[in-house]
């Protein structure tokens, strides 16, 4: 449990309403998941309510990040390692490649004042987290499925 918390905190995550966090972790546990970043993903799906709330801009809207269906293809082809150890397997040309468009793109952006969020599928989300903690920290990394139903979203940019 203390693992989960620090990683949520670790993103930032408000750990106030523990009774839900208490309950997602037992709700993982019983469904099977393994290891620590997987039982924070559920978590974390459990509390979208709580995490787009603070990412709701003044406009009332989420401004999100997505990828290319080219990038998240290569992202999924190169997640290797089992459920519990997964990892990015990616060359490194592509990688940099990859830094260098989020940069490009996240410049771009900061001039207007906005701070957006990257919003990649479920399987991509700790790799993205990984990388873009290298490039810009403050940035926010979400799953599609951690995005509450009734959260407005505003795409701002599209990596390809």
């Amino acid at each position: 449990m203390q693992r989960v918390l620090q990683a949520l905190l670790s993103e930032r995550v408000s750990i106030r309403d523990l009774p839900t966090i208490l309950e997602s972790i037992q709700e993982a546990n019983s469904l099977g998941l393994k290891g620590i970043p997987a039982i924070t993903g559920h978590v974390r799906v459990r509390l979208a309510r709580q995490i787009c709330n603070a990412l709701t801009g003044q406009d009332g809207s989420i401004p999100i990040i997505t990828l290319s269906s080219e990038w998240e293809a290569d992202f999924i082809k190169h997640i290797v390692g089992p459920a519990e150890e997964k990892r990015l397997a990616m060359p490194p040309s592509m990688l940099n490649s990859f830094v260098g468009k989020l940069r490009d793109t996240f410049n771009a952006l900061s001039s207007n004042g906005e701070i957006p969020v990257i919003v990649v599928s479920t399987p991509v989300r700790d790799s993205m987290r990984a990388i873009v903690e290298r490039v810009r920290p403050s940035i926010s990394v979400l799953s599609q499925s951690e995005i509450y139903p009734r959260a407005r979203i505003k795409t701002v940019a599209t990596i390809s």
